[in-house]
């Protein structure tokens, strides 16, 4: 487990540690929720950590098997729901891949995309719609 801490400065706004590094992290509420918008909400820090998730676990296993990935970019947008209680309903996420991976190494990068912790962690009423590109 690695400690953390969060410290409510307050304005809506919060600072994460991250205990063994010092790396500290801002959020702050969005502006359609009563907040400034002067950083990563919580909302947007979970789509992070999806987008994030994906790319690692894809960098390990491309790393096992001589893969590059350096220069692949993930591009996420999140739908906060509209009606009943807020919460993300739906991330949409594209994975541009960079040039030079092998026809044989797409679905198996793809499926560990898709089996990431953090999107195994998620409600399944959380609709995961996730494209791959490739640009060659």
């Amino acid at each position: 487990m690695v400690p953390q801490s969060l410290l409510y400065e307050g304005g809506l706004r919060c600072l994460a540690t991250h205990t063994p590094s010092g790396v500290v992290i801002t959020t702050d509420a969005p502006t359609d929720n009563m907040g400034k918008g002067a950083s990563f909400s919580p909302s947007d820090l979970l789509v992070t950590a999806l987008a994030s998730c994906k790319l690692t676990t894809m960098a390990i296993f491309a790393d096992r098997n001589n893969v590059i990935l350096d220069g692949s970019k993930v591009y996420a947008e999140k739908h906060m729901s509209t009606s009943g209680p807020r919460r993300i309903e739906r991330i949409v996420m594209r994975i541009d891949f960079c040039a030079g991976i092998a026809a044989d190494m797409r679905p198996k990068l793809e499926n560990v995309a898709k089996a990431c912790p953090v999107a195994k962690s998620l409600s399944a009423e959380v609709i995961q719609d996730v494209s791959f590109q490739y640009p060659d």
